[in-house]
């Protein structure tokens, strides 16, 4: 977890810097605005990890003598299929022509995402298809 988080906020630094730099050489706003954009993308989970880190047991990434074989085993179950995800897609997409064509197309985004929402659910609870 510390590894991901140095790394994360070192981007976060990195770019940061760049727009500081950026700003000084040009006094572009949306050049500017978008650096410290991707400055907070990368210094908001990192600043986050970090904080985490100091509250959990140390991953087995992080510690430098760790072996491959420390870490085997199970590590969850996942779905081999299903149909949920893709109904998520189709309501966000639905979602984002609803800016384009009008809110009459609203209703049908939002039964679409409650009902994905409500499928995933029930089938992480169940085990299996729904």
């Amino acid at each position: 977890m510390r590894i991901s988080a140095v790394f994360l906020a070192g981007t976060g630094i990195f770019f940061a810097v760049i727009g500081v730099v950026y700003w000084f050489t040009s006094y572009e706003d949306a050049g500017f605005l978008l650096l410290m954009g991707s400055a907070l993308l990368g210094l908001l989970p990192g600043s986050y990890y970090l904080w985490w880190s100091y509250k959990m047991k140390p991953r087995l990434d992080d510690d430098p003598e760790g072996s491959i074989a420390e870490g085997a085993g199970a590590v969850d179950s996942f779905p081999g299929s299903s149909i949920w995800p893709f109904i998520l897609g189709m309501g966000a997409m639905f979602a984002a022509l609803t800016f384009v064509f009008g809110l009459w197309m609203a209703p049908l985004a939002a039964a679409l995402i409650v009902s994905a929402a409500v499928g995933v659910t029930v089938e992480s609870r169940r085990g299996g298809a729904v």
